[in-house]
């Protein structure tokens, strides 16, 4: 008997949109009761509900094969993997963002960063010869210029409504955030046949599928 695709998605919206679009595509799950492993109706796949940035280590250790991520989460976990499709949702925008009309760049001194990003905003300005101090948050980074502690936070941005109802502004774009397939290299070699196959068929689906659609 063939064994299902191990699955893993994000906890939270991505996980709807994807469950959403494979709903669309015949692929019926359902995580019931606070379950976290779902199997779909036809038994192909096994889905594992994670922590987004606990995804990339399920992948990593082949505990799922195949999973879907942003390409933030991907570069903070230092993981490699094969990215074998971008999908249409789920996109948004790494910015630098401080208090409003407070900046100013005309000095040489390190930026000061709160971030939940560190290996992104590290990498993002050593790489642009600009000395950086970045303070690790995992919470709310918005409050780290408003209570004082770094004036500026590299985050993600989607509506910009939580800085502006912070009094804070998008200074920068530094990077397009996609929502990618990836799978664990060693997997893919075993499984290429149905990984291909599924890839083809998300392509197809997401043609036709409209978000929400299934809800």
């Amino acid at each position: 008997m063939t064994q299902p695709l191990l699955f893993a998605l994000p906890k939270g919206r991505l996980m709807e949109q994807s469950k959403d679009l494979f709903q669309s595509m015949g692929i019926d799950f359902s995580f019931d009761n606070r379950k976290l492993v779902a199997a779909d109706s036809s038994g192909n796949f096994r889905f594992f509900l994670v922590k987004n940035s606990d995804l990339p280590t399920y992948v990593n250790h082949g505990i799922a094969g195949i999973g879907v991520c942003g390409s933030d989460v991907i570069y903070e976990s230092g993981h490699d993997f094969y990215k074998l499709h971008t999908f249409s949702y789920g996109g948004t925008k790494m910015c630098l963002a401080g208090l409003k009309g407070a900046h100013n760049f005309g000095n040489d001194a390190a930026l000061k960063i709160a971030t939940k990003f560190t290996s992104f905003t590290r990498d993002y300005y050593h790489k642009k010869n600009k000395p950086v101090q970045v303070i690790k948050l995992n919470g709310s980074v918005e409050l780290g210029p408003v209570l004082g502690l770094a004036p500026y936070i590299v985050d993600l941005v989607e509506t910009g409504n939580t800085l502006r109802a912070n009094n804070l502004e998008v200074i920068r774009e530094l990077a397009d955030i996609k929502v990618h397939l990836i799978v664990n290299p060693a997997y893919y070699k075993l499984n290429y046949k149905r990984i291909n196959k599924l890839v083809d068929e998300i392509k197809e689906g997401e043609k036709s599928w409209t978000p929400g659609s299934q809800i």
